[in-house]
């Protein structure tokens, strides 16, 4: 038995299939993987994210501290509730993981980190606090669940399933967050996903989760599996951690230059790194032309050289396969390549990494 969200129990009684992630014993399907996967492009899904790990880092140094410890610019954040998703390097510049931070005030962010990555993270952001001599208080919060409301009409059913919650939260930009306060206690109301819809991430207090979700239930939202929520983060171009990044890769090689903030005179762990990375290697789409099915840790014939796939599925939103792979710096969006799936090579298209969003396809 692996660790149980507040939620395991009403995912057994839903019928769910449930697997071991990162230790957790999390639904992948509660029935149709596909069917969960258009429930969301199309209309509202929720999905129990309870194993990521909220962090609240405060104090007096925390804003210093978050400058240092990550790659993009916590300075960019002056708006309560402003977000920014940034990966936390070593100082070879490898990835220790990618997280998204919650600015409240100078002396006051949250931090959600990956499930897989929590205890790591936890003694590693302790262990550079230590060694930077920073003042901050470094709080891990199990205390909190999450649930994630993803599609089109996730914020009106999320609104309507929380009265009083819109009012706190209709004025939110993407990467913004209100804390709201109504009947199931303090909600943090997050306009953020994983999917490449609209919608929210609630943190909400680990012991009203099971009524949140059901009053969710009850508006329309209909639970969703990890298996969807890796296809629809797939079309959407979202790196997941420990396939498309990890401590032997850096942002740079990861699709993710975007989020490092390079400004002349911020320093940051991993930045020299970085700036001596010779940029041989990129991550790009790949939109397989030939009948077949894109998986990890396929070879990837170039005219440049070889790569490797890193994510790779059947996309239900294209009816098509598609995969990220992280190949020479000199293949070109538009470029055919070729996959070798069980022993032949079959043509790929290059593409840009988000193939959709917001119920459109891009590629």
């Amino acid at each position: 038995m692996g660790k149980q969200t507040p939620l395991f129990d009403l995912h057994v009684a839903a019928g769910a299939k449930i697997v071991d992630f990162a230790g957790w014993d999390m639904p992948i399907h509660y029935g149709s993987q596909l069917e969960e996967h258009h429930q969301v492009r199309r209309d509202a899904g929720m999905f129990d994210v309870s194993h990521m790990l909220p962090v609240d880092v405060s104090g007096a140094g925390a804003q210093a501290y978050l400058a240092k410890l990550l790659a993009n610019n916590i300075g960019k954040l002056t708006l309560p509730g402003k977000a920014l998703y940034s990966c936390m390097l070593q100082e070879d510049g490898g990835v220790v993981d990618d997280l998204i931070t919650y600015f409240f005030a100078p002396d006051d962010y949250r931090v959600v980190v990956n499930a897989g990555t929590a205890d790591k993270d936890i003694a590693w952001m302790r262990t550079q606090a230590a060694k930077m001599g920073a003042n901050v208080t470094i709080e891990s919060r199990r205390d909190l669940a999450m649930i994630a409301v993803q599609g089109p009409n996730a914020r009106a059913k999320t609104w309507a399933a929380l009265p009083g919650s819109q009012a706190a939260s209709e004025g939110l930009k993407p990467f913004q967050a209100a804390k709201w306060i109504g009947e199931f206690g303090e909600i943090m109301i997050c306009r953020t996903g994983y999917t490449g819809e609209d919608g929210f991430e609630l943190i909400v207090p680990a012991a009203r989760a099971a009524e949140i979700w059901k009053a969710l239930e009850a508006a329309g939202v209909k639970p969703i599996g990890l298996g969807a929520r890796d296809t629809l983060r797939l079309e959407a171009g979202m790196n997941l951690y420990g396939s498309d990044m990890d401590e032997t890769k850096n942002p740079l090689e990861s699709g993710l230059a975007w989020t490092v903030d390079l400004t002349e005179g911020r320093d940051f762990i991993g930045r020299a790194a970085l700036e001596a990375y010779d940029r041989s290697k990129q991550l790009v789409g790949l939109l397989l032309e030939d009948r077949g099915v894109l998986r990890s840790h396929m070879r990837v014939v170039t005219p440049h050289g070889e790569g490797e796939t890193t994510s790779g599925s059947f996309a239900p939103s294209m009816n098509a396969s598609i995969a990220f792979a992280r190949v020479p710096a000199a293949v070109q969006l538009g470029d055919t390549v070729e996959v070798d799936i069980r022993g032949k090579l079959l043509k790929a298209r290059v593409t840009k990494l988000s193939f959709v969003r917001n119920g459109k396809v891009l590629a």
